[in-house]
C-alpha cells in the first residue's frame, strides 16, 4: 500500500491495472491503437503494427505478452499446434492484428477459439488496413 501526498491510502499504478476490467482495458487499448494508426496510417505489415502497439501500451504501463503459446488440450494432453495470442494484455485481453483488405469469419473465428483456449472474456480483432481505424476494430465476447 503506498501514501499519496496527502497521506491517504493509494494504489501505485500497476497495483490499480491488476484491478482494471476488460472493458478499462480496452479502452486503452484502442486508444493506443488509434495512436499509432494516426502515426503510421495503412498499409504495413502485422508485425509492424504488432511491434508498435506492444510498445505504446508497455509505455503506458500495462503488461503485454507478445506471440503467446496457446496450447490445445485434447483428453487432458497438452497439444502444442502452434496457436499464438499476438498480443494478450494484463493476462486478460487478447488482441489479434490483422493487417487486410477485410475482416472475415475466419479472423473472428480464430479470436474466439484464442479466448475459448484460454479461458479470456474480451478479445480485439484490430484492422490496421484501414483508412479509419474504428473501421477495422471488432469486439469479440467470450461469455461477457
Amino acid at each position: 500500500m503506498r501514501f499519496n501526498r496527502k497521506g491517504r491510502k493509494g494504489f501505485s499504478k500497476a497495483h490499480k491495472e491488476e484491478f482494471m476490467t476488460e472493458n478499462e482495458l480496452s479502452n486503452k487499448i484502442i486508444g493506443a491503437a488509434i495512436k499509432v494508426h494516426n502515426t503510421l496510417g495503412p498499409g504495413l505489415l502485422e508485425s509492424a503494427y504488432q511491434e508498435c502497439l506492444c510498445y505504446v501500451l508497455q509505455k503506458e504501463g500495462l503488461k503485454v505478452e507478445k506471440e503467446k503459446p496457446m496450447p490445445l488440450v485434447f483428453e487432458e494432453v497438452k497439444l502444442d499446434c502452434g496457436y499464438r495470442i499476438d498480443l494478450l494484455i494484463e493476462n486478460k485481453v487478447v488482441i489479434e492484428v490483422k493487417s487486410v483488405e477485410a475482416l472475415n469469419d475466419v479472423h473472428l473465428a480464430q479470436t474466439l477459439t484464442y479466448l475459448k483456449l484460454g479461458d479470456y472474456k474480451l478479445g480485439l480483432l484490430i484492422n490496421f488496413n484501414v483508412a479509419l481505424l474504428k473501421q477495422g476494430i471488432k469486439r469479440v465476447a467470450n461469455g461477457i
